[in-house]
């Protein structure tokens, strides 16, 4: 039997700080009624996708910053979106800032057909600082609004396929896909708000675009996985943040990519068995990974100590 799907990315261009939750869950709804004309049984939108990319500005005020929160999912002003999706019988992803009692997180859900909350994740690999650095105007404070994740890197199991999550800089780490190809994940869905120049180091800032395809390929290969990256993009605030957008088959290949850093929606149609080639061959890790030897450390006469 065929495990065949259509999965869209939505990729949204900048949030004004200023538009309101129910302008912004207006444009989700618009891309999601795109995806399903596309024939998508689900779509991936990105990061933070109520709000402006709020963690570039130094806050002092409780309730300016309670205000890029959500207290409850599915709530006032976003239940329209999870009955709009019930209605179109299309799951989603939905990156948003979280409020846990006296806990804070940079948050992801994953919403079936009908309508229904099936799995959350919370950022674990948070970027940034957690406090103002003198002489930027535009910060990087994830650090400061958001602690770590708690709930790991768990799978579950829906569209007859098993299901993982993560969230922008977690891409960039090996663990984040590992952990998920150990339980053996058939599709990651990723946002991600990424801005031009957060390192503060121009060679590595002008690689951007480089890595952020690197990380999701290399993901998807070596985790025999298909990885749907969706971006929050273009100049938001005065930030500029990259878009790339993309679909990443199992091979690492990219079989769907956005062109612009505007509202964009792309698809392609995933088969959940191209993963069994590799995990079966060259990444069959019951066979050939050798975990035993990761610990082992070789001491060498006159080795250099790390830093």
């Amino acid at each position: 039997m065929s495990r065949t799907l259509v999965i869209a990315s939505a990729q949204m261009g900048p949030i004004p700080r200023a538009d309101t939750r129910k302008q912004t869950v207006g444009r989700l709804i618009d891309m999601m009624k795109r995806a399903k004309s596309l024939g998508a049984d689900l779509v991936v939108f990105p990061e933070l996708a109520l709000t402006t990319f709020f963690p570039r500005w130094f806050f002092t005020d409780p309730a300016e910053i309670d205000s890029f929160f959500e207290t409850e999912m599915p709530g006032p002003e976003t239940a329209v979106l999870f009955e709009t999706a019930a209605r179109l019988q299309i799951g989603f992803y939905l990156g948003y800032a979280e409020i846990d009692g006296a806990h804070r997180f940079n948050t992801s859900i994953f919403v079936d057909r009908q309508g229904a909350v099936v799995s959350k994740y919370r950022k674990v690999h948070l970027p940034g600082h957690a406090e103002p650095q003198p002489g930027r105007t535009i910060h990087h404070l994830e650090k400061l609004y958001f602690e770590p994740g708690n709930l790991g890197f768990p799978v579950f199991r829906a569209f007859d396929g098993i299901f993982g999550m993560c969230i922008c800089n977690d891409r960039r780490w090996p663990e984040t896909y590992r952990v998920m190809g150990l339980q053996g994940v058939e599709v990651v869905m990723l946002g991600y708000n990424t801005p031009v120049g957060h390192t503060g180091y121009h060679d590595l800032d002008s690689l951007a675009n480089f890595h952020n395809h690197l990380s999701m390929q290399a993901g998807a290969y070596q985790n025999s996985t298909w990885v749907i990256g969706t971006a929050k993009c273009g100049v938001e605030e005065g930030s500029l943040m990259i878009g790339q957008s993309c679909i990443v088959a199992p091979s690492g290949e990219i079989v769907a990519a956005a062109r612009t850093l505007e509202d964009e929606v792309i698809a392609a149609t995933c088969d959940l068995d191209a993963g069994l080639h590799y995990k079966q061959t060259v990444f069959d890790f019951a066979k050939h990974r050798e975990p035993k030897s990761y610990g082992l450390i070789v001491e060498r006469k006159g080795a250099v100590a790390p830093p």
